[in-house]
C-alpha cells in the first residue's frame, strides 16, 4: 500500500470521488515509473514486437518495424548534429513519419514540437520564434505555401522533407488514393541542402547513448494559449508524458492487446499526442491513422474492413460523435460497426446529454466526457467507461491526480473545496477556479517565468496547476465546468458564464448551435452577445430568440444582441471559436 510518505503524488483514499462512480479495478494510487519515452517503447516492443502498431493508407507497421524506423531516424538525426536539448519542429499532418519522428527525436534527448498544418505562415513563424528549432521536418506539399514565404526569417539549420506515401506500400497507396485524399499531395522543396526523410530512414542503427533526466528534461513543447490566451510553449518532461499515458492506460482498463485507437485528431494537439500516440503503445494496441478527417461513411467502412474484433478507442470532440450519432441507417449499412466503439472519450468541450444518448443508440458504443489541458499532458479526468457514469460533469480525476476549487483570482486564500469527507462547500454557490495536482502537470512554460509563477502554485507540499477554468464540485467529488476565467462576462455587476447561456439557448428546439461572448458597452462594461445557428425551415428571428430567453433565463443572462449566422466557426478539432466571433465584432465597430 502506497502512503504519502512514499510518493509525492499519493492521494488520500477517503476522497469523495472514490466513493460512488469510480471504475472497478482502477487503482486510486500508483507509483509512476521514472523512465524515458523510449525505454517505455522498448519495453512494449519486447512484449508486442510482431503485433500491428499503425495502419495508415492501407499500410501496416508492426511494433518491431516501427522501432527499427525510430532507431534509424534517431541515428540520422544524431549524425546531422542534433543533440540533447535541441528542438526539432514537425510541420506534418497525421502520418507514420510524425510518430517515427517524435520517438526518434526524444530518443536522443532532443525536444519534439508539432506545428498545426492549418496555420498560416505568420502563425508558424510565431511558433518557431517561441521554440527556436534547429531542424524542421515538413511535408513536401506544405513547404511552398506555408514555409517558403517565411524561410528567410527562420533561424533553422536543417530542413527535412517527406511525402505522405514515404513509408507506405505502393499498392496500398494506389488503393488508398480514392478512399482518403483523392490524391497524394506532393510539392517541391527547393531549399538548398534540404534532406529527404526517406533517405535518412535507411541509416544503419548507431543510436548514441544519451543520459536523460526524466523528471526535468523536456520531451516536447506543446503550444497553448494557457489561462491568458497568449501563445506559449508548455514544457512536458519524459516523466509527465509517460505518467499521463499510464493514467490513461489504467482508465481504459489496463493493457488491451489488439484493441484499435482511432487517430483522427491531429497529433500535434496534446489530446492526440498522449491518448493516441503514447497511450496506444502503453496498452499494446494499434492506431487507425488518418491523414485528414474522413467522412463518417469512410470511417465506418474502415471499421468494417479492419481487424477491430477487440473493439476501438475513440478520442474526439463532441462534434465528431454528433456526426456519427446522426449518420442515417448506420445499423443497417454498417452492421459490423455496432458495439465496436467501446471506449469513447469526448473532450475539448461539454458532451451534451442528447448527443451522448443519440451516439449510444446509433452505434451501440459507450461514451463519456473527459477533461484535460496541454499543461496537464493533457488528460486529467473522465467519466466511468465500465459502469454507471455521471452526466454533465467532467467525471473523476485519474489515478494519482487530485483536484479542488479555489477562489477566483485569489489562490492564497486557500481551497474552497478539496473533496475531503469534512468539506461542505459544494454546488454552484461555491463556484471558483479548478486547480489540479499530479505527475502529469507540466514543468513550466518555456522562457515565461512570470506566466509560470501565475499558473503553477504550491499548496500543502504539492504543485498545483491553476487551469483558468471556472466550476464547482458536487458532493460526490465530481466537477462541473461553468466557463473559462478569461471568458467570464462582467455585465452590470453580474458574472455571466458564456457556456451556461450557450447550453440554455441550445434547449430551444430550433437552435442547433450557440456561441456567447462579451462585447464592450459604454454603460454596462460588457453586454452578452449570442451568435446562433438555427434549423432549416424554422421562423426564428433575433427578437424571437430574445423573447424566448427572457422567459427562460434570469434577466442578466438574456443576450443583449443576437445574430443568426450559418455554421459557427470551429478550430481544427471542432471546438467553437468564440474569440473569432468576438474579434470580428470588435473590428466591425471600428
Amino acid at each position: 500500500m502506497l502512503s504519502d510518505m512514499q510518493d509525492p503524488f499519493y492521494i488520500k483514499e477517503d476522497k469523495r470521488w472514490f466513493k460512488k462512480w469510480w471504475p472497478e479495478g482502477v487503482p486510486f494510487n500508483k507509483k509512476f515509473e521514472e523512465i524515458t519515452i523510449n525505454d517505455f517503447l522498448d519495453g512494449q516492443v519486447k512484449k508486442y514486437g510482431k503485433e500491428k502498431l499503425i495502419w495508415f493508407l492501407d499500410t501496416w507497421i508492426t511494433y518491431e518495424k516501427f522501432q527499427d524506423y525510430v532507431k534509424s531516424f534517431a541515428t540520422a538525426l544524431s549524425n546531422l548534429g542534433i543533440e540533447k536539448g535541441d528542438v526539432v519542429a514537425m510541420h506534418l499532418p497525421n502520418c507514420i513519419q510524425y510518430i517515427v519522428g517524435y520517438y526518434a527525436i526524444t530518443r536522443i534527448g532532443a525536444i519534439a514540437s508539432g506545428i498545426n498544418p492549418t496555420y498560416q505562415p505568420i502563425e508558424i513563424l510565431h511558433q518557431l520564434d517561441i521554440i527556436k528549432p534547429k531542424m524542421l521536418i515538413v511535408l513536401d506539399a506544405l513547404y511552398k505555401p506555408y514555409i517558403k514565404p517565411i524561410i528567410n526569417d527562420l533561424d533553422i539549420e536543417l530542413i527535412v522533407h517527406t511525402n505522405l506515401a514515404d513509408l507506405t506500400d505502393l499498392m496500398g497507396v494506389k488503393k488508398a488514393i480514392g478512399k482518403f485524399v483523392k490524391k497524394i499531395p506532393t510539392g517541391k522543396v527547393d531549399y538548398s541542402g534540404a534532406l529527404k526523410f526517406k533517405d535518412l530512414i535507411k541509416t544503419e542503427h548507431n543510436v548514441p547513448q544519451v543520459k536523460i533526466d526524466v523528471r526535468n528534461d523536456p520531451a516536447t513543447y506543446i503550444i497553448t494559449g494557457g489561462t491568458t490566451g497568449i501563445p506559449k510553449a508548455a514544457i512536458l518532461t519524459h516523466f509527465n508524458v509517460i505518467s499521463n499515458a499510464t493514467q490513461c492506460k489504467l482508465w481504459l482498463g489496463g493493457e488491451r492487446p489488439g484493441i484499435g485507437n482511432i487517430g483522427i485528431l491531429p497529433l500535434f494537439h496534446s489530446f492526440a499526442h498522449t491518448v493516441v500516440m503514447i497511450t496506444t503503445i502503453a496498452i499494446g494496441g494499434w492506431i487507425m491513422l488518418f491523414p485528414y478527417p474522413p467522412s463518417q461513411t469512410e470511417l465506418c467502412a474502415q471499421i468494417e474492413n479492419l481487424p477491430c474484433e477487440e473493439g476501438l478507442i475513440y478520442a474526439g470532440t463532441e462534434m465528431l460523435f454528433k456526426r456519427l450519432s446522426e449518420l442515417k441507417n448506420l445499423r443497417r449499412r454498417y452492421p459490423k460497426v455496432m458495439g465496436k466503439l467501446i471506449l469513447c472519450i469526448s473532450s475539448a468541450g461539454p458532451l451534451h446529454k442528447p448527443v451522448h444518448d443519440a451516439f449510444i443508440k446509433n452505434t451501440g458504443g459507450r461514451i463519456v466526457e473527459g477533461y484535460g489541458l496541454s499543461e496537464a499532458s493533457p488528460a486529467v479526468s473522465a467519466g466511468n467507461l465500465f459502469g454507471e457514469s455521471p452526466i454533465g460533469s467532467i467525471g473523476m480525476p485519474f489515478t494519482g491526480t487530485e483536484w479542488g476549487i479555489w477562489p477566483i483570482d485569489n489562490f492564497n486564500e486557500g481551497a474552497i473545496c478539496l473533496g475531503n469527507p469534512e468539506d461542505t462547500k459544494f454546488g454552484i454557490k461555491y463556484t471558483g477556479e479548478i486547480c489540479i495536482s499530479g505527475p502529469q502537470i507540466m514543468k513550466s512554460y518555456l522562457n515565461e517565468p512570470e506566466e509560470t509563477d501565475l499558473t503553477l502554485r504550491e499548496y500543502d507540499n504539492k504543485i498545483w496547476l491553476l487551469t483558468g477554468d471556472i466550476g464547482y464540485m458536487n458532493e460526490d467529488g465530481t466537477i462541473v465546468i461553468r466557463d473559462r476565467k478569461k471568458q467570464l462576462i462582467k455585465c452590470r455587476g453580474y458574472s455571466v458564464f458564456p457556456k451556461e447561456i450557450e447550453e440554455l439557448l441550445m434547449k430551444h428546439p430550433d437552435i442547433i448551435e450557440a456561441a456567447v461572448a462579451g462585447v464592450p458597452h459604454e454603460e454596462y462594461g460588457e453586454i452578452v452577445k449570442a451568435w446562433i445557428s438555427i434549423s432549416e425551415d424554422c421562423d426564428l428571428s433575433p427578437q424571437k430568440i430574445k423573447d424566448w430567453a427572457t422567459e427562460n433565463m434570469a434577466h442578466y443572462k438574456v443576450p443583449h444582441n443576437v445574430a443568426i449566422i450559418g455554421e459557427l466557426p470551429k478550430n481544427y478539432i471542432g471546438k467553437v471559436q468564440r474569440r473569432v466571433l468576438q474579434e470580428k465584432e470588435l473590428l466591425s465597430k471600428k
